[in-house]
């Protein structure tokens, strides 16, 4: 009698050995040689969809080795390879390659992460992980929390829990239109535009949202939110929520944390991190009054796979009483046999978020913390933030350049030619666009990727090193890049 009944999508224990040593020396080859490739192919969608094909879906299959020959070739030849030392853009990390191996290992086994009993290992990691993560950040390892797809989902968990908390018990039945005022909250105008998503899809409203003035370091002016608080009162309105920032997508600020924790404190409002970038550098300890009021968030968002280099896709909520998030998130519905064991409480992810099914996100968080510890992770850190600080050193050095900010491992700067000294409308008009077209050429190229930041009204090339690949001599050669480039499009542009 046969071990196992004869399906298409079984492969075979030799099979599956040979494919995948195949398969690990493609990619042992691709990471070893991944500086040397372009960053990008620049290729256009319909280039790509003529590579890819059209064709209709097989009626019948094909070998898996050939497949995987086919795939790889199309995934390790024509993407965006945030893993190059020279990729700067946005904030997507170069994933750590136990990453890619804990993510086979965890896909192997495949537990649903949303009960302890579909998962009991896989659970436990998750906790540990979690707690981990409040250490890392220095933070109680009480705090609870859970893991989920990336920032969006990591502040979205959070706002919620913070609108159960500061709500009445009515709400859940109710619901937000026969809750007495309007609930509103506060954030700097800098917050991500997972604030936005936030009020409009949970029922708020974008006008719900009161967005505060930078001040001149670009930081949530504290004076106007604290009169922004009273005058709501004073209108009848409900604040509940107010969200700072632990380094800004656009340029990396930290908002002043303790003196948002201090108005929440007086006015009972939820106090709320958005960490999803620039929180890991709380473990700094060069940086720890950078990030002081950090203790007093009722919630922290954090992405793994942004600064901790897990490959995407990690997300995390910490929030500092997790029965915040049971309140929010819980159900019993009778077909859950997942209750709890009288002598022993089982964690269940699913009363923690909004997933029931859920994968195993953890573990790649989880071995990585192992294999590098939290000495190495602050290492790494340290030196992006050092490798940001020559780019824009070398950008204020430079002629033809303006380096505008530098904030965590964010710098922003711009290409100015010799005889454009910005000092009118029409040359501010004339520098943006020229910038914009760099950018647009840069990214296109294949030697760098940057992104763009508007900071004053300036169009900017923007930096995120958080990148272990990168190194002080790359920074020199996109330098080099940058000004090459940009003479060229200030050359085209004055033949128009």
């Amino acid at each position: 009698m046969k071990k196992y009944r004869e399906t298409p999508i079984e492969i075979t224990k030799e099979e599956f050995k040979k494919i995948g040593y195949q398969l690990i020396d493609t990619i042992s080859d691709f990471i070893d040689a991944i500086d040397k490739k372009p960053v990008t192919t620049g290729e256009t969608p319909g280039q790509i969809q003529n590579i890819l094909g059209d064709a209709l879906l097989p009626e019948f299959g094909m070998p898996v080795s050939a497949l995987f020959s086919k795939t790889a070739d199309l995934l390790l030849n024509h993407s965006l390879l945030n893993g190059h030392p020279k990729f700067l853009g946005y904030i997507t990390s170069s994933p750590a390659p136990i990453g890619a191996l804990a993510d086979l290992l965890a896909a192997t086994v495949n537990p649903n992460v949303g009960a302890n009993i579909l998962s009991p290992m896989a659970t436990a990691i998750e906790k540990q992980t979690v707690k981990w993560l409040a250490e890392f950040i220095g933070v109680p390892p009480t705090y609870g929390g859970i893991l989920v797809s990336g920032g969006n989902m990591a502040n979205f968990t959070a706002f919620l829990a913070a609108r159960t908390a500061k709500a009445p018990k009515s709400l859940k039945e109710d619901g937000l239109k026969n809750t007495p005022g309007e609930m509103v909250l506060y954030c700097p105008k800098t917050t991500h535009t997972w604030i936005e998503k936030a009020a409009v899809l949970f029922g708020h409203g974008s006008k719900s949202i009161r967005w505060i003035p930078t001040d001149a370091y670009n930081k949530m002016n504290n004076e106007i939110l604290l009169q922004t608080i009273k005058d709501d009162i004073k209108n009848g309105k409900k604040p509940f929520l107010v969200v700072g920032t632990a380094g800004d997508v656009s340029t990396g600020v930290v908002d002043n944390l303790s003196a948002i924790a201090a108005i929440c404190k007086t006015y009972d409002l939820w106090f709320h991190i958005d960490g999803a970038y620039g929180v890991p550098a709380a473990a700094i300890p060069e940086l720890k009054n950078l990030f002081e009021g950090i203790l007093d968030a009722d919630s922290i968002a954090m992405d793994p796979h942004k600064w901790l280099y897990a490959p995407l896709e990690v997300g995390c909520t910490l929030v500092k009483n997790p029965q915040h998030l049971i309140d929010t998130y819980s159900s019993h519905p009778v077909y859950y046999n997942f209750s709890n064991n009288d002598e022993e409480p089982a964690l269940n992810y699913y009363e923690y978020g909004f997933q029931n099914s859920r994968g195993f996100r953890a573990l790649k968080v989880w071995m990585a913390l192992q294999q590098v510890g939290k000495k190495g992770y602050v290492e790494m850190i340290s030196d992006d933030i050092e490798i940001s600080k020559l780019f824009f050193e070398k950008a204020a050095m430079h002629p033809e350049l303006e380096a505008i900010t530098q904030n965590l491992s964010i710098t922003t700067l711009r290409y100015v030619p010799l005889e454009y000294a910005q000092n009118n409308e029409a040359k501010e008009t004339y520098l943006n666009s020229l910038n914009e077209q760099l950018l647009n050429e840069l990214q296109k190229g294949g030697e760098v990727f940057l992104s763009n930041a508007v900071v004053s009204e300036k169009y900017c090339l923007r930096g995120c090193i958080v990148n272990f690949r990168t190194s002080k001599k790359d920074i020199e050669e996109i330098i080099e890049i940058i000004i090459r480039e940009g003479r060229k499009i200030h050359e085209r542009l004055r033949k128009k």
